[in-house]
């Protein structure tokens, strides 16, 4: 299909039936639990890392696709007859993707040309920014322009989440054993944000049911938003969140995403959070 293509990887924790609906392919990272090494998506679902993670005594690993992942889908774009490739990472301050995907727009070049923006963002939130690009594309917009777009989304998008458990960070050495059990002793909920492209403390909540209240809140202080989701490791109360959320905006405006492999792994199981972006 001629126009131009956008790319994006398995970070964005886009829902597949949104990302085919939009014309988004999905590169996958690789999830590694100990010597094994799965591709997100294809060797891995959701359901089975959740799992996987509940009955490893260690943390799994994620590794950035190779640039040749990158290639070749700019270069299965290049076959189905795109004018150029928008493609849309992870945070380059979070992961090595967008390298990756910078080196593969270098050797696809002679092909079709490719634009790779850095969301610096994960999860939903960096799929915010693939489907502007999208919608752009969508619209008949030019290679520049769809990458344009993709990139004056990038600022206007905020993003909280609340970690339920502080098991993962101590797995993987960022917070002592002590704390961590401090922490799960009195129920702290800590709420995180990404911004600047980076994971930053933004508070800390004394329980689940007020940490979801402090996530609607965030969204509230900043109404009326667009692009709104609610994201998700296997959380039980994710409904309760978006009734929250109901109350100042439309329901069927809230796109409501399963956080995978690769974001999972260091939020842990049974995070919660949001994303959106304020109008420009």
């Amino acid at each position: 299909m001629p126009g131009v293509h956008i790319v994006s990887d398995t970070a964005s924790d886009l829902p597949p039936d949104l990302a085919a609906a939009n014309g988004i392919e999905l590169v996958p990272l690789t999830v590694r639990f100990g010597a094994e090494e799965l591709v997100d998506r294809r060797d891995l679902t959701s359901e089975d890392f959740w799992a996987r993670v509940a009955s490893s005594p260690g943390l799994p690993e994620t590794a950035a696709p190779s640039p040749g992942a990158f290639e070749e889908a700019y270069r299965r774009a290049a076959g189905a007859g795109a004018e150029g490739v928008v493609c849309v990472t992870i945070s380059s301050s979070l992961s090595a993707t967008y390298e990756a995907a910078r080196l593969a727009a270098g050797a696809a070049g002679a092909d079709v040309p490719v634009r790779v923006v850095d969301s610096r963002a994960v999860s939903m939130a960096e799929g915010t920014v693939a489907l502007a690009a999208a919608r752009a594309a969508a619209a008949g917009k030019s290679l520049d322009d769809a990458a344009a777009a993709a990139e004056a989304m990038v600022p206007l998008t905020r993003t909280y989440a609340a970690l339920d458990t502080l098991e993962n960070l101590r797995k993987g050495g960022r917070i002592g054993a002590a704390q961590a059990f401090l922490g799960s002793v009195l129920s702290i909920k800590p709420v995180i944000e990404v911004t600047g492209g980076k994971v930053e403390p933004e508070s800390k909540q004394r329980t689940r049911g007020r940490s979801l209240r402090y996530l609607a809140d965030k969204v509230r202080q900043d109404a009326p938003v667009e692009n709104l989701s609610v994201m998700h490791g296997r959380a039980p109360d994710v409904a309760e969140l978006v009734s929250l959320l109901a109350e100042f905006h439309p329901r069927d405006q809230i796109t409501v995403a399963e956080i995978g492999a690769v974001i999972g792994t260091h939020a842990g199981p049974r995070v919660i959070g949001v994303t959106y972006s304020v109008p420009g």
